[in-house]
């Protein structure tokens, strides 16, 4: 009496393992050291403010309702900035101070006004940056959490700060006037720092927004209705 013994056909089952992978990859990103899924990371931010771009004098005037991102946005690094739900989205691993910028516009930029409507989901830093030529700009830097101000800085140095209430989850609006040596900073429609003195600053350039994980080791960040107008 024979009996046969069965081979199985193991290739459809590999293959299926490794078509797999890269979801079982990102599931694992998405995973803290609990084993737990980031619910704040997947979390969808409450809907914008609605778009309304002046009808003159406009550098720039984006609110991200088409995909993909338009060819105008240079990021720094791939896999961070991507378009969600007619949103800009900035998502970093989660390493201290690890940082990314997206940036747009050119050194033919002088004078001109930031309007921006941000919503922080995980993590404390967001903001933008004027003036960008190189790696050189002024940052504006809009911190919830613990500090709940906003802080200036010409390259690495600070040069100013105020207090500034921002909620992660919410929508925050800032607003920045650079105009010669002079800056304007804005939070939700309230003037919270003034500069007469940003002499060393480049005298032109364009803009970046940030996406930077700083010391909490997380961000998660949203920009919309990013309009640049110019100042005469």
């Amino acid at each position: 009496m024979t009996s046969d013994t069965f081979t199985p056909n193991l290739a459809p089952v590999m293959a299926l393992r490794v078509a797999r992978l890269p979801a079982l990859l990102a599931t694992l990103l998405l995973l803290g050291a609990s084993g737990r899924v980031d619910e704040a990371r997947l979390a969808s931010p409450p809907r914008s403010p609605r778009f309304l771009p002046p009808t003159s004098g406009v550098l720039l005037a984006e609110d991200f309702s088409a995909a993909p991102l338009a060819r105008l946005w240079r990021p720094d690094r791939e896999g961070v900035w991507s378009i969600s739900h007619g949103m800009l989205r900035a998502d970093l691993p989660d390493v201290k101070q690890l940082r990314s910028l997206i940036r747009a516009g050119d050194s033919t930029w002088t004078d001109y006004a930031v309007d921006l409507d941000v919503c922080m989901m995980r993590g404390v830093d967001k903001g933008v940056i004027v003036r960008v030529e190189g790696e050189s700009g002024i940052g504006v830097d809009l911190r919830s959490g613990s500090y709940q101000d906003v802080v200036v800085y010409l390259r690495e140095w600070p040069m100013g700060k105020a207090q500034a209430t921002n909620a992660n989850g919410a929508w925050n609006h800032l607003r920045v006037e650079i105009r010669g040596n002079r800056l304007r900073v804005s939070v939700n429609g309230e003037l919270r720092l003034q500069r007469e003195d940003v002499r060393k600053a480049r005298p032109r350039g364009g803009i970046a927004l940030p996406a930077y994980a700083g010391g909490v080791g997380q961000c998660t960040v949203y920009y919309d209705n990013v309009i640049v107008t110019r100042l005469d």
